[in-house]
């Protein structure tokens, strides 16, 4: 394509950033005070499909998730503590924010969602997971206020607006109903599923 580049990890930092709520999340996120604490999906996505649409960055964005991982402490209890931290921490702040154990995972999602979950390893292996691999994307701030990106399945298919399934998801049954409503909010996305 004629003048076409690839999106690239400050590209995708920056289009982040430009939504408030995100850099507000990932200034404060530190003082969470939980190991591997990342800030993904749909609020970092999001907003390269927001930006190519012309819209706001946070326009259409239905919450903001933290991953984070501590097996030290798999009871709901502990979970729970740091989700109480975190809505006092982001109070101020007009958004949703959901934030998940991904070292607890496979202990819920069998019995919520009728897939088997297998035990994760670290918060990075559950940003690999989901549904579509364009939306496996996360940010975390590092200690000199630079931030970490990670992103499995590379960049390419979220700058050009695919939407694949992710093999490595525990279960694709929605993956469909997931990629239409997202088209019905980005119109320019292809979905890509067999």
């Amino acid at each position: 394509m004629h003048g076409h580049r690839n999106l690239h990890r400050m590209d995708l930092v920056g289009t982040a950033l430009r939504n408030p709520i995100n850099r507000a999340i990932l200034q404060r996120l530190p003082l969470l005070g939980v190991p591997q604490a990342w800030l993904v999906a749909g609020c970092v996505y999001q907003a390269v499909w927001n930006e190519r649409a012309g819209r706001s960055p946070q326009s259409d964005i239905k919450d903001y998730d933290i991953f984070y991982f501590d097996d030290a402490g798999l009871s709901w209890e502990a979970e729970d503590a740091v989700i109480q931290r975190g809505r006092t921490l982001f109070a101020d702040l007009d958004a949703l924010v959901e934030i998940r154990n991904q070292a607890r995972v496979h202990l819920w999602y069998p019995q919520r969602f009728g897939a088997p979950y297998p035990a994760l390893t670290s918060a990075e292996d559950g940003i690999g997971r989901f549904l579509a691999r364009c939306t496996c994307v996360g940010l975390s701030p590092r200690g000199d206020g630079s931030l970490k990106l990670y992103a499995p399945y590379g960049l390419d298919e979220l700058e050009q607006g695919i939407v694949r399934p992710n093999v490595k998801a525990p279960s694709l049954l929605r993956f469909r109903e997931k990629a239409e409503s997202y088209r019905a909010r980005w119109p320019f996305l292809r979905i890509e599923d067999d």
